[in-house]
């Protein structure tokens, strides 16, 4: 496809889009009959493709991987697509179901399902057109997996309320959300905004498609599997009933921040905190989810030494002092001890390959440096100095280590500052924004 022609399809996308979000802002009680021809048009469906194609990811059930459907011809892929959806013969498969590590320090893993790459394409064309819908009805106190939205605006809401003298806490944690998503309530909410059948049915395929596991297909009687192209939407739609009945009759008692299943609530005083921990869980019980015990607490950030994680980040409320020397309270966002964790254990798998060896100090930069940046992007808060220069000097040691082994046979080994002074000569990137 050609630049005009890329440029013309995304163009089109965004105008549909664009239509949509207006015409559900506008009318908060229409209900969308005609949806699905939509989701069929080769423009959305190339669309679909490119964005599956970017977020990677390995086959489905059927082994079959982006590389195999590009040597196979995408358009001939993407009309094929086409026709079953036209025809009503399009049927997904199960997700395959894998582990991921969880970071609890305690070895647990978080159960992910890989759909094929077919359904995930009409998950994401589908995602394209039923979004703008509800996007339109989405509360401003929910910030994950939604346009133009993201863990850092979240971050700076609790930085603002707080600073507003609201320090209690209320840090929840859903149980087993992603696995407790009862299905006929998700379909009711989706509802309120699709009365197109035939998206319905898509989405209902979807949820009770099932899960291979060890050769084993398992129906899908609740939840929604994380891994899916859709389940961030359909997360965040049923969520957005907790997110409307607190804004409707909750919001006096304090401010919910919420990035999908994690939340916190921010409250001025402990008679607020208390009430608002009886409605979170008169909420969550009419979506048949649970907080998890031993995870859910109340934080005073006035008397607490602790403070509390949020998003990768440890809040605290602490005294500090200006340059003047003046004594000031602000809240300290900053790495939290997870966090670091995941940076060095992100760092350290790229030394661990043997194949490094074999590179020299230019190639295994470029390799680190998108990291780097990445890592920087996120974590370089006002008060995340200090614990990003641990991970500089984790980094720091790591090529070390490497230099040196490069070297074992010739016996000439480097100190650290040596080495420092060949890797930022040759361009390595610092976390932390100053030389530490």
């Amino acid at each position: 496809m050609n630049a005009q022609k890329a440029n013309n399809t995304i163009d089109k996308v965004r105008q549909l889009q664009r239509k949509l979000y207006l015409s559900a802002k506008a009318n908060s009680k229409r209900r969308y009959h005609a949806l699905y021809d939509k989701v069929y048009r080769t423009d959305i469906l190339m669309e679909a493709w490119k964005r599956v194609k970017s977020n990677g990811g390995v086959g489905g059930i059927d082994r079959i991987t982006i590389m195999d459907i590009e040597s196979y011809g995408v358009e001939k892929f993407l009309v094929e697509i086409q026709k079953e959806l036209i025809n009503g013969t399009y049927h997904p498969l199960p997700v395959r179901r894998c582990y991921i590590p969880k970071n609890d320090g305690k070895g647990s893993k978080r159960p992910l399902g890989i759909p094929v790459v077919k359904d995930r394409v009409v998950q994401m064309a589908t995602k394209i057109v039923v979004e703008p819908v509800f996007e339109a009805d989405f509360k401003d106190c929910s910030y994950g997996f939604r346009p133009k939205r993201n863990a850092n605006q979240a971050l700076k809401a609790i930085n603002e309320e707080v600073n507003k003298g609201c320090l209690w806490v209320i840090d929840a944690d859903i149980k087993e959300y992603f696995c407790s998503i009862n299905h006929e309530k998700l379909m009711l909410l989706v509802k309120q905004r699709i009365s197109d059948r035939r998206i319905l049915k898509l989405i209902s395929k979807w949820l009770k498609a099932g899960v291979m596991e060890n050769g084993k297909i398992q129906e899908s009687i609740i939840g929604s599997p994380q891994g899916g192209v859709i389940s961030p939407l359909l997360s965040n739609i049923y969520l957005h009933y907790f997110d409307y009945l607190w804004g409707k009759k909750y919001s006096h008692l304090g401010r919910l921040i919420r990035y999908a299943d994690d939340f916190v609530v921010i409250c001025k005083g402990w008679e607020n905190a208390k009430f608002s921990m009886r409605a979170i869980k008169e909420i969550m019980r009419k979506l048949e989810l649970k907080l998890h015990p031993d995870k859910t607490r109340f934080i005073d950030l006035w008397n607490s030494k602790e403070g509390f994680d949020f998003l990768g980040f440890h809040h605290r409320w602490k005294k500090g002092k200006t340059k003047n020397w003046k004594k000031f309270w602000d809240l300290y966002q900053y790495p939290s001890q997870k966090a670091m964790k995941k940076m060095r254990q992100n760092i350290k798998q790229v030394f661990q390959s043997r194949a490094t060896l074999l590179l020299d100090v230019k190639d295994l930069i470029e390799i680190i440096n998108p990291k780097i940046v990445g890592m920087r992007n996120y974590y370089s808060l006002r008060f995340s100095y200090h614990e990003l220069c641990k991970i500089d000097w984790y980094i720091k040691k790591k090529f070390t280590i490497w230099h040196n082994r490069k070297r074992q046979k010739s016996h000439r080994h480097c100190r650290i500052e040596k080495v420092c002074e060949i890797i930022y000569k040759q361009g390595l990137k610092r976390l932390a924004v100053a030389e530490c």
